[in-house]
This record gives structure tokens, C-alpha cells and sequence, in this order.
């Protein structure tokens, strides 16, 4: 995780639709009790809203998105997101999501479970369009109008990382004009992002932080960090979906292997990295002061100690939390994930910065996976 890359022939970069044996390990550690307890529709998000002209307020957005996101599966195990393109029901997402499929599991954001039809996929641009009647006349996700964005702007990732159905994560375009390829899809321009994906976001939708109009399609990441993935313009790909739409595939390309011995690792994430994932995701709901997500990670024995109301008074004076470091390593069957963090609080009516280092334990819970305990200590400054 704390090694340094560069974007050139000997980095790994991952496609971020789960594979086979992810799904077989998000289907037994995030199971659909934990995924209907992660709904950011009453989040509060404190983090900045936006002033200039025509912008919205930061939890606006979110829950303006959030309902045009969805989650999708198929029969193969492959799970990934997409979101509404147009009022025919028409749902964007990556290609590598929905390979060699003809029918795919909707899942939306109001837990209806619908049938979609690939009625357009890629062979060499990691895009495929999914058509769901049921979804037609809902009024879709507006697509930017502007050709490029610029680095230093704010955006939201959406998408079901893990299989955790309408995740938001924020973060800002840290990068733009990169190409690699993953055979046997080339990309080409795409916006590098700081915002955290994983396994489950892709085909999610990249928006603008201040008007939620999509800027991309979230389709790879870093292998050696989260927090650096990549997505697609999506004025890259408006024709093509505008021609799928107007006119169907008539016959569906065979599926497309990737080539696995470009991807390092392989594409299923390492127990240290889902450990360190959680525990990312936990402090992420505690920006967001989406405090009821933050606490239904935590294990029972934890929970038992803190009940719910402690847990949010302890960060009601919490601000922003910036996580500096993080390290794991795994024991037996737990992950022990290590942080540093700096965190903005509010202490006798008066705002300082304070630092800590804390070390969580994570493993399984009735077969979920929960953040068993946790311990720490001030840093000095």
C-alpha cells in the first residue's frame, strides 16, 4: 500500500468489477442485512457545500444521485454498478461488468429487484449499455456538458463497493490524460481520481460535487491503493451509447476474458486490503456524520460497550478526519489495521487539530465482516 507508482508499462492497474471469487467473498462477508443498513439517504453531509452560481449543497447531491445509481449481478458472479442514462430505462456501465452475458440483476436504490438487457457492449472500450424497462420514464443522471474537467475539482464516486449498495465516496479529479491498457480494453484520457473505489464500483457514475452531473464512468484503480482509481470522460462515450440506444445490438459480442498476467495483483482484494478498506470506509461515514453506517460496522462486543447514542455523541464534535498512514497485517483469520489520522474537533468552543494513532482489529462476525475493537493515543503535534 505504501509503495510509489507511476502510471507506465511496469504498474498494475485493476479493473474494479468484482471477480468470481470476490463475489464469493462479499456474498459471505457483506450480506444484504448489512448492505440495507449502508443507505446514504438520510446521511448528512457537513463536508463543504458549494457557493458558486447554480451549485448545490454537498447532501443535495447526494440524495439526488444516489436514486439513479444502481447495483448489478450477474448469473457468471460479476457484480458492479451503473447508472440511468436516459428516460427509455437505459443504465451505463463498464463492459467488463456484464461480458458474456445477455440478462443482468438490477438492484435499485429502493431495493427493487428488476431484469436488465445488454442491448450494447464494448471489445475494446470498457463500456456496455443495459436496458431496463421498468426504469423508463424516470428521470435519469444529467451528463456534463463540459469536455474535460480539471484537476482540483471535487466530485462523488457512487457505485456498491464490496457489495455495500449506494456508497458515496468524495475526493477530487487528481489527474487527468491517462492511458494504459487492460487487455482487452485500452483506455484512454481517463480522469485519475483520490476519491476511494474497490471491487463493486464499476460502471459507477463520477460526478461534479456541486451540480451531480456525471463527469465519468468509474472503471479501474491502483492496484497498491484505493485511493487512487481512474474513470472514463464520458464524452468519450456519448455517441456510442447515444447509437446502442437508437439501435440495439442485434447479436452480443462472445465474452471477453481479461488478461490476468497484466494484472498484479490478481483482481481479488488481499484480507489486509478489505481490512483496510473498512476501516477507510468507517472514518469516510464519519466525514459524511453519517454516524448510524459508521456504527454498523463495528462488532457486537463493541457495540455491547457503546450503544449508539454514546457512540455518536463521542464524534458530534468531530470534524473533518484525514486519514495520514495506514498498515496492516493479518493474524490467524483477523487483520490488525494500523492508522494515523488528523482530525479537526471543537473543544471549549475553540476549533484545533489534533493528531492520534489508532490500531483496529477486523475480521468475522457471523460471517461479516465488522471492526471487532479498536485502540489509540494522542500524537504529539
Amino acid at each position: 500500500m505504501s509503495k510509489s507508482w507511476i502510471i507506465s508499462s511496469i504498474v498494475s492497474v485493476l479493473i474494479v468489477a468484482a471477480s468470481i471469487g470476490s463475489i464469493l467473498y462479499i456474498n459471505r462477508a457483506v450480506p444484504q442485512q448489512l448492505s440495507s443498513k449502508v443507505l446514504l439517504a438520510d446521511a448528512t453531509a457537513s463536508k463543504a457545500s458549494a457557493t458558486a452560481s447554480g451549485s448545490q449543497k454537498l447532501k443535495d447531491v447526494i440524495f439526488t444521485t444516489q436514486k439513479k445509481v444502481v447495483m448489478l449481478e450477474t448469473e457468471a458472479g460479476s457484480l458492479g454498478s451503473g447508472f440511468l442514462y436516459n428516460k427509455q430505462g437505459d443504465v451505463i456501465t463498464n463492459a467488463h461488468v456484464v461480458s458474456g452475458v445477455k440478462q443482468v440483476k438490477v438492484k435499485t436504490a429502493d431495493a427493487r429487484i428488476l431484469t436488465g438487457t445488454v442491448i450494447g457492449i464494448g471489445t475494446k472500450t470498457d463500456i456496455a449499455l443495459v436496458r431496463v424497462p421498468e426504469l423508463a420514464g424516470t428521470e435519469p443522471l444529467q451528463l456534463s456538458s463540459q469536455k474535460t474537467a480539471e484537476v482540483g475539482d471535487d466530485v462523488l464516486a457512487l457505485g456498491s463497493p464490496l457489495g455495500l449498495q449506494n456508497t458515496i465516496t468524495t475526493g477530487i479529479i487528481s489527474g487527468v490524460g491517462r492511458d494504459f491498457t487492460i487487455d482487452p480494453y485500452v483506455y484512454r484520457n481517463l480522469y485519475q481520481i483520490s476519491a476511494p473505489i474497490a471491487p463493486g464500483n464499476s460502471g459507477g457514475p463520477l460526478v461534479q460535487a456541486d451540480t451531480g452531473e456525471v463527469l465519468g464512468i468509474n472503471s479501474a484503480m491502483a492496484s497498491e491503493s484505493n485511493t487512487i482509481g481512474f474513470s472514463i470522460p464520458v464524452s468519450e462515450i456519448q455517441d456510442t451509447v447515444q447509437q446502442w440506444s437508437a439501435k440495439p445490438m442485434s447479436e452480443l459480442p462472445e465474452a471477453i476474458e481479461s488478461a490476468d498476467e497484466d494484472i498484479e495483483p490478481s483482481e481479488e482484494m488481499s484480507e489486509e486490503e478489505y481490512g483496510e478498506y473498512i476501516v477507510s470506509y468507517f472514518y469516510e461515514n464519519l466525514n459524511m456524520q453519517d454516524y448510524v453506517t459508521a456504527y454498523s460496522l463495528l462488532g457486537s462486543n463493541w457495540q455491547g460497550h457503546t450503544d449508539y447514542a454514546e457512540f455518536r455523541q463521542g464524534y458530534i464534535n468531530t470534524g473533518y478526519v484525514s486519514i495520514d498512514s495506514i498498515t496492516s497485517a493479518t493474524s490467524g483469520d483477523q487483520v490488525s489495521v494500523t492508522v494515523q489520522i488528523t482530525a479537526d474537533e471543537r473543544k471549549d468552543n475553540t476549533n484545533v487539530t489534533s493528531m492520534y494513532k489508532l490500531t483496529y482489529v477486523v475480521g468475522y462476525e457471523n460471517d461479516i465482516l465488522k471492526i471487532i475493537s479498536g485502540k489509540g493515543e494522542k500524537v504529539q503535534n
